[in-house]
């Protein structure tokens, strides 16, 4: 879910202009986007945590870059696959409802 987040920013940021900026937006906003998902974690996830954050911080950033790829496919007119992305996050978050849980209860 993650590459293809990141993949749906890239076009997203592709289309949103026509202008030089489009270059700046697809290769930039995605950047951003991986670097804050791997430098950001909680404490106690299988991989070490460069900057840990508290798990609600955490969720809400992955829950913000699911809900913004699902909203660009549906800006871009893809619009049922913006119902595949948008069904997909609640079903994984709904199935691995443990580590929600546990993100929920980590602190820094």
């Amino acid at each position: 879910m993650e590459i293809a987040a990141l993949v749906i920013v890239t076009m997203w940021g592709w289309h949103f202009t026509t202008d030089w900026t489009r270059y700046l937006l697809a290769i930039g906003l995605p950047v951003v986007a991986a670097i804050i998902w791997g430098v950001f974690r909680i404490p106690n996830d299988p991989k070490p945590a460069p900057v840990e954050v508290p798990g609600i911080v955490r969720l809400a950033y992955e829950l913000f870059l699911f809900g913004f790829a699902t909203w660009a496919l549906h800006n871009l007119h893809y619009t049922m696959a913006s119902y595949i992305m948008g069904a997909t996050t609640i079903i994984s978050y709904t199935a691995g409802y443990d580590r929600t849980l546990k993100m929920l209860r980590n602190k820094t």
